[in-house]
């Protein structure tokens, strides 16, 4: 299993949102096929399929919770986890 497949996993169980990495959130996104672009301290993720935008900051080195958690709802509304089971 990758370093996405894992995270992805770890994001889908939703037991541990404060402990996700910003650079790995960020990375997972752009894996899933989200463009990133950066305005300051937000960095708005897009897809064309997906209606809502993504709009991460960093607290230090982690990914805020409540963003981790609507990260979670977008790519479990929009079927992105492939065939990730939890």
């Amino acid at each position: 299993m990758g370093k996405h497949e894992k995270l992805l996993l770890k994001i889908l169980s939703g037991t541990s949102d404060a402990n996700i990495q910003f650079e790995d959130l960020c990375s997972l996104l752009k894996h899933l096929g989200f463009d990133m672009r950066v305005k300051g301290s937000h960095h708005i993720f897009r897809k064309e399929a997906v209606i809502e935008k993504i709009n991460l900051q960093r607290e230090g080195n982690m990914a805020k919770p409540y963003q981790v958690k609507q990260v979670r709802n977008v790519i479990v509304k929009y079927k992105l986890g492939g065939t990730v089971d939890v």
